[in-house]
């Protein structure tokens, strides 16, 4: 992937060019995912947090050693990650963290989950990957292109509401937070509706599997990752009013033609 370097407004160019990030990146990937696989389908003590999602041995060891790769290779850059929170949260460069999006479906045995990694620069997500550690799938985005395993991936075309396969993470989470009467609308209108939901939702959306992604809310750990992933493969990714993904409330991605349309009956 090749882009320019990476500069901080008011501040000279840094010699470290964006492939480079992608390159750590993936170090990061390859790290968080060898201990993961490790406690897969294992028998797992699970833990409940104070929002009461679930959390395991698996999420606290992969986050804390991306933590630790990060702070020897970048201690000037700053970290925000799901289980451990903020570090150095001043820094221009942060680096945003999920070891596993889709806890539940690891502790299930489901190998729909995935690690989000993603550089934001200033406030902008500049890269983010998804990598799934059972498959091995590295996908990554610069906001300008995505690549999946080194090779280019794009949205799959999609002009009416009736064709599309649409994705969601939790179907009545919609209810707490959005509209659901409108959301259960819009689920009978389209083509197919399925919870393959989480990162991989919007891994579908980005190979082309999959025309509309949705989540009611969702953490900066969630986020951050997609936007690059989602618009580098020619996508569209807003909150569920069709706002800024960084501002609002909700997100929903898709391949970009429908968007206005499937906004509109999100928010009838």
């Amino acid at each position: 992937m090749t882009s320019p370097s990476v500069s901080r407004p008011g501040h000279p160019a840094t010699s470290l060019e964006l492939d480079e990030y992608v390159a750590f990146a993936r170090r990061l990937a390859m790290a968080s995912a060898q201990i993961i696989r490790q406690y897969f389908r294992a028998d797992l003590q699970v833990e409940l947090k104070e929002d009461l999602s679930p959390v395991t041995i698996a999420d606290t060891q992969a986050e804390a050693v991306m933590r630790e790769m990060i702070m020897e290779r970048f201690p000037e850059h700053g970290i925000l990650g799901e289980e451990f929170g903020h570090y150095q949260p001043d820094a221009p460069y942060q680096w945003v963290l999920d070891p596993i999006d889709g806890t539940k479906s690891f502790i299930s045995g489901s190998y729909l989950f995935g690690t989000l990694i993603a550089l934001v620069v200033e406030g902008s997500p500049r890269l983010g990957v998804i990598h799934h550690p059972i498959l091995d799938d590295f996908l990554v985005g610069d906001g300008r292109q995505t690549l999946l395993n080194g090779r280019p991936v794009h949205v799959r075309p999609c002009d009416r509401i009736e064709d599309a396969v649409l994705l969601n993470t939790s179907h009545w989470n919609v209810f707490n937070y959005q509209n659901g009467p409108a959301f259960e609308a819009l689920s009978k209108r389209v083509k197919r509706y399925h919870n393959w939901g989480d990162c991989h939702g919007y891994y579908l959306v980005a190979i082309g599997g999959a025309d509309i992604m949705t989540d009611p809310v969702l953490n900066p750990w969630d986020l951050m990752a997609l936007i690059p992933i989602i618009e580098g493969a020619g996508g569209r990714i807003t909150d569920w009013h069709g706002n800024d993904p960084l501002q609002g409330d909700g997100i929903v991605a898709t391949g970009g033609t429908i968007h206005d349309e499937v906004i509109r009956w999100l928010n009838p």
